[in-house]
């Protein structure tokens, strides 16, 4: 068994060399079999239920965005390649403990752990995209509201926005320059940061191009920001402790199993080496698996959805 696994891994090995794959173009052709376009029903049910259907293509499109944003483009299809390598070496186990049923479980848990850092990297990258919002666009509105000149504002704060936010705005200061149209500038500047919050300012800015009065709805907007920022606070120590519930469950449900070896070896037999203990520990495993997704997204900050 481990001479064909080892075998079967060399093998793979010299495909790899033979096509001369690089990381980009795994990552690349990944994108281009998970990433499926949107149909027309697609677009209607989103537009009737306001949610848009996340696939797995979506997800790894997502990720791709922010590492370019990070201005780590380039690692992305690293993480690619590396989620496939853990997908086989983790299949590869599940066979080598002859345990095929817990093979799926491993596969799935180590293809996971590049995205499940590079999440935990994007999560502390939005709350600091978030926080610099809140400092941006309280800056910006006060001076416009004082003004009544969007680019004044934009001009005499310039220097006080941090980056990312400093480069999008410096680039709607060049484009109004260039274009000599302030609505375009905003709807350009609404493009570069996926935020609801910021998308409902940008256009209720467009909005007070037409109406000076109404800058008056900006300071609200901005507020929203605040708001989400004080609850995901209040909420940061009691998710925390929900998922060091959910990992302490987790220890109890794998720990019984050498546990079962001191209590009775005849069940720690079955359970290890008879095919219905077997079945039983790759269900276990993939109960794990799934409720550990269910908990990332149950534990994740708050958002503001518009």
């Amino acid at each position: 068994m481990i001479f064909k696994t080892i075998s079967s891994l060399f093998l793979i090995v010299a495909i790899v060399c033979i096509l001369d794959l690089r990381p980009q173009q795994i990552a690349d052709d990944v994108l281009k079999l998970t990433v499926k376009k949107q149909t027309i029903r697609d677009q209607a049910r989103a537009l009737r239920t306001g949610k848009k259907k996340k696939t797995i293509g979506q997800r790894l499109l997502y990720v791709q965005t922010s590492l370019a944003a990070m201005g780590r483009e380039s690692k992305f299809a690293v993480v690619v390649c590396a989620s496939l390598v853990l997908f086989v070496v983790g299949a590869v186990i599940g066979v080598l403990v002859k345990n095929v049923f817990l093979a799926p479980t491993f596969a799935a848990f180590l293809a996971a752990i590049p995205f499940v850092y590079v999440r935990s990297s994007l999560s502390h990258y939005e709350k600091h995209i978030a926080e610099e919002l809140e400092t941006t666009l309280s800056i910006i509105t006060t001076s416009y509201a004082r003004s009544g000149n969007l680019i004044k504002a934009v001009q005499e704060n310039i220097g006080y926005i941090k980056p990312p936010l400093k480069e999008h705005f410096s680039a709607f200061l060049g484009d109004v320059s260039f274009i000599a149209d302030t609505k375009q500038a905003i709807r350009n500047l609404r493009a570069k940061v996926d935020d609801d919050i910021y998308h409902e300012w940008c256009d209720a800015l467009i909005q007070c191009q037409d109406d000076s009065h109404l800058n008056e709805t900006l300071q609200p907007i901005v507020d929203k920001l605040t708001d989400v920022r004080i609850v995901n606070s209040e909420l940061e120590s009691l998710m925390a402790s929900a998922r060091m519930e959910y990992y302490t469950m987790v220890g109890l449900v794998v720990g019984n199993v050498p546990l079962l070896y001191v209590l009775n070896k005849d069940w720690f037999h079955t359970l290890i080496f008879e095919t219905p203990g077997k079945i039983v520990l790759g269900i276990c495993g993939i109960v794990i698996f799934i409720t550990y997704l269910f908990m990332l997204k149950f534990t994740k900050p708050v958002s503001y959805k518009g």
